[in-house]
């Protein structure tokens, strides 16, 4: 089998959208800091901590279990909106695009699965 057989569209998709939303999780930090008025040491473990979970995550995807949690740091992107209102804004849009990327994915992986049995059976 191939390598384009097994690569994963899914995968390679929810996994950049991770990691441009931890450069995005990661700048909170400040923002909490000088604008929200959080202790630092929060800032830093809510910020820093969503932003090392997604760079984790995203090289986590062949597991299943590991898109259940990618839904979950959307929730808590949006969440973070309670603290930085703009946040709202951008969690939704990030909720946006994960849920493309993994639909999207998805449904590429099966059309792309069925097109090869079809080809493999008119191979053989």
């Amino acid at each position: 089998m191939s390598d384009d057989r097994t690569r994963s569209p899914r995968r390679g998709m929810c996994a950049a959208i991770l990691c441009l939303e931890a450069i995005t999780l990661g700048l909170t930090t400040p923002v909490m800091v000088s604008v929200s008025d959080v202790a630092l040491g929060t800032a830093l473990a809510i910020g820093l901590g969503l932003m090392v979970v997604c760079l984790l995550l995203a090289g986590m995807l062949r597991a299943e279990w590991a898109y259940t949690l990618g839904w979950a740091v959307q929730v808590a992107a949006i969440a973070l909106g309670f603290v930085i209102p703009l946040m709202f804004v951008l969690g939704a849009i990030f909720a946006l695009l994960w849920g493309t990327g993994y639909f999207l994915g998805r449904k590429i992986e099966r059309e792309r699965a069925a097109a090869y049995a079809a080809f493999d059976a008119q191979r053989d």
